[in-house]
């Protein structure tokens, strides 16, 4: 699988990693579910895992997950909330879960991100954080977004981008690039919206296989994106999105195309 450079970081990580919004907030009988989504994802060649403390239990249950493979993983989450003192009691369970170290921590949505960034940048400086970052989802706060990145105080940045979620392409994306940021991509299936219709005959003759790789590729070839996170508790699933990841990448008319009749 192809590895990309989080920004100015000195970080390579592969381009393909593993979401957990709406599919790891599971109870202990499921457990077992999410161990083989995140073996699968790491034997195709992921290493990066995404959480928050808005996803239930998912970063509790990343955590058992991961289990010997933590050495390897980079663990991404974040902070979401308003209060610094529950941000910071939040993050001391982070410290728990995922032994003692955090590579990317991220401002979830924004919320109270100078409040926020002071403690963790103290974080980082005594080696319990990588990385900082800001998330959201929203273009209306893009603008807000564009402030964080232009104060020198984070890595990287979170965003969604795929045929219906373009809005990064036109300022975020060329800013992140300028600035020397990582970007994830949050929702490149558009939260399953772009994989419940048919897929057209015409990328199939293309040599494509179904609507996941057409987006993760789409998705992967821009070369500002760092790396995608699509989200599953279903092993065939991640076992695709990590082979998808290391198909060749597309060619201009191609991505036009994909572009074009799922953003339709």
């Amino acid at each position: 699988m192809e590895h990309r450079p989080l920004g100015r970081t000195g970080v390579d990580l592969p381009v393909v990693g593993l979401g957990t919004w709406r599919t790891f907030d599971l109870p202990a009988a499921r457990q077992a579910e999410a161990d083989a989504v995140v073996a699968t994802a790491f034997d195709g060649g992921a290493r990066v895992v995404d959480s928050s403390p808005m996803y239930g239990r998912a970063e509790a249950v990343l955590s058992a997950s991961l289990g010997d493979r933590r050495r390897d993983a980079f663990v991404a989450t974040k902070v979401w909330t308003s209060s610094v003192a529950d941000g910071r009691r939040h993050f001391t369970r982070q410290l728990g879960w995922f032994g003692g170290r955090v590579e990317l921590l991220q401002v979830h949505n924004l919320l109270a991100w100078r409040e926020h960034l002071e403690w963790m940048d103290r974080e980082r400086g005594v080696g319990n954080v990588g990385w900082l970052g800001a998330t959201t989802f929203q273009p209306s706060t893009f603008e807000v977004l564009e402030k964080v990145m232009r104060s020198g105080r984070i890595h990287a940045i979170q965003v969604p981008l795929n045929p219906r979620e373009r809005d990064a392409e036109a300022r975020i994306l060329p800013l992140a690039a300028d600035l020397g940021l990582g970007v994830v991509v949050m929702r490149p299936f558009g939260e399953g919206a772009l994989l419940r219709r048919p897929f057209p005959p015409e990328l199939e003759t293309a040599g494509l296989r179904d609507w996941p790789e057409a987006l993760l590729r789409w998705t992967l070839a821009d070369e500002r994106v760092t790396v995608a996170i699509p989200a599953t508790t279903n092993v065939d699933h991640a076992a695709a999105n990590v082979a998808a990841a290391s198909q060749a990448a597309l060619d201009p008319d191609l991505r036009e195309r994909i572009g074009r009749l799922a953003g339709g």
